[in-house]
């Protein structure tokens, strides 16, 4: 079998769990940062589209903290499978009723249905899915050898 020079078993390109779990960690408080940021400096579709992208992301953070070996494929959806589930539980009159007696639940489950929210559920779940992808996958290029050349060892 040929392989690149410079690979990577995909094992030795996975990180330790509770390496991976530090980062989530530091990227759900990075996320949560943002998003009070976004919502502190802008107003109107902009703030609230954003929020709802940076809520899946921060799912998505936290399903790797759960479960750090989890692929990003499966990270990505799940957190775009949860952020669909709340949005269409509002349909219902359970997250409305909760919003009234809790601001948590309100921050949480929403109240009110919003067809174009799950558009930006899925920008979320599709960056996060980008950046963890992206730092998972080894290069597979080295100094001296062009892009797209085969080298046989």
């Amino acid at each position: 079998m040929t392989s690149w020079p410079g690979t990577r078993q995909r094992a030795t390109a996975v990180a330790a769990p509770g390496r991976v779990r530090l980062a989530a960690a530091g990227a759900a408080v990075l996320t949560v940062a943002a998003a009070l940021g976004l919502r502190a400096v802008s107003a109107g579709s902009v703030g609230k589209y954003g929020g709802d992208a940076l809520y899946t992301v921060l799912l998505l953070t936290l399903v790797v903290l759960a479960a750090p070996r989890v692929r990003p494929l499966t990270a990505a959806a799940t957190a775009l499978a949860v952020s669909w589930g709340i949005e269409f539980l509002q349909l219902s009159d359970v997250p409305a009723e909760l919003s009234r007696h809790s601001a948590v639940a309100r921050l949480v489950l929403g109240s009110t249905f919003n067809a174009p929210d799950l558009l930006w559920y899925a920008v979320g779940a599709a960056a996060g899915w980008l950046v963890l992808a992206g730092r998972s996958v080894p290069s597979v290029i080295e100094e001296g050898h062009e892009e797209g050349s085969r080298c046989d060892a």
